[in-house]
């Protein structure tokens, strides 16, 4: 089964993640911080990977190390739960407009984590949530999980839209990338004999 649980406690959050990539986008995600909350939930639903959050953190503080140590836990489930990647697709991306905005990903799993982020946002809160929040949320998500990830806004006015545009934009890349390749049954799919 390619499910993983991750755990990690430091002095400022607690975050246990657990994921299924064989799912059906059930989630149950409880971090304290609502909009991320929601940016998780679609995360899940729109990745088609099960996933189970619960995190506390130094809300008193803000909401940073809470959203970045989200990210890196998620990043160490996925490398877990993908074992050596034998027999995945590997390569993702998905153009995704959602009202005004539209944005496109591209992600690899590769091992070799690089992020590419072009996406601008016209205000700096989304209610009481940072928007610079969203670039840290997908810079630990690609370091920890190992995982070349471009994202680009082509258009966007609404902050929200544009922040929930990317996380489908993602979770859809995801989604295609952890998906078994039938025509590469139990083969890695690298010329390297390593990802």
């Amino acid at each position: 089964m390619r499910q993983a649980t991750i755990t990690r406690t430091t002095a400022e959050t607690k975050i246990e993640v657990t994921l299924n990539l064989d799912g059906t986008g059930v989630y149950d995600n409880k971090t304290g911080v609502g909009f991320f909350d929601h940016m998780l939930d679609q995360l899940a639903r729109h990745s088609l990977i099960d996933m189970t959050i619960r995190a506390t953190g130094d809300l008193h503080i803000d909401d940073h190390h809470t959203v970045e140590d989200t990210g890196i836990a998620i990043g160490q489930a996925l490398v877990a739960a993908l074992g050596d990647k034998t027999g995945i697709r590997r390569y993702g991306r998905f153009h995704l407009a959602m009202d005004d905005a539209q944005v496109a990903s591209a992600l690899d799993l590769s091992g070799r984590a690089f992020l590419v982020w072009n996406v601008d946002f016209p205000t700096e809160k989304i209610g009481s949530f940072d928007t610079e929040l969203v670039r840290e949320f997908f810079q630990a998500l690609s370091t920890h999980g190992g995982i070349t990830l471009h994202v680009d806004r082509i258009h966007g006015i609404n902050s929200h839209h544009i922040a929930e545009a990317a996380f489908k934009s993602v979770a859809r890349a995801l989604r295609e990338a952890v998906e078994p390749d039938p025509r590469m049954a139990g083969v890695l799919p690298s010329t390297k004999g390593a990802l």
